[in-house]
């Protein structure tokens, strides 16, 4: 489901359950959109802390509450949408040049980042006056 902002979309995983449990296998170059190349765990976050906060300049995200759940804000410049990860059934694509800010983290909440790319400090744009000035004139 596309969130209108830059290309993020909500992905509905497959997912399987019975009388054991559920499982929601996760692909890779099947039901993902990009071939991870990294992938890290976020917890332990208390709930009045916020991460992210940050944009890439090549590589392409991928992010599932595994455990609990949070608010994810995606802003590509000209807008932005908040959206609740609160299932591991579902997952957010966040493309490169989307400004993602992760917050309101419920107690116990894993979060699951998959990457396209390993990580690269200069891939990164932190402030985000600059992630603005990234953005074409033309496109505002």
């Amino acid at each position: 489901m596309s969130l209108a902002v830059g290309g993020s979309e909500l992905w509905r995983l497959p997912h399987f359950g019975d009388l054991r449990g559920e499982l929601a296998p996760l692909e890779f170059g099947l039901n993902l959109p990009f071939k991870p190349a990294r992938s890290f765990l976020v917890y332990g976050v208390p709930s009045d802390k916020v991460r992210g906060e940050h944009a890439h300049r090549e590589c392409h995200q991928f992010l599932v509450a595994a455990h609990g759940s949070l608010s994810v804000v995606v802003d590509d410049g000209h807008g932005r949408k908040e959206v609740s990860l609160t299932e591991p059934s579902i997952g957010l694509y966040i493309p490169p040049g989307i400004w993602g800010i992760q917050y309101k983290f419920q107690p116990d909440t894993v979060l699951l980042v998959m990457a396209s790319h390993p990580y690269d400090a200069d891939d990164y744009i932190r402030d985000y006056a600059d992630f603005l000035d990234t953005v074409k004139p033309d496109d505002r």
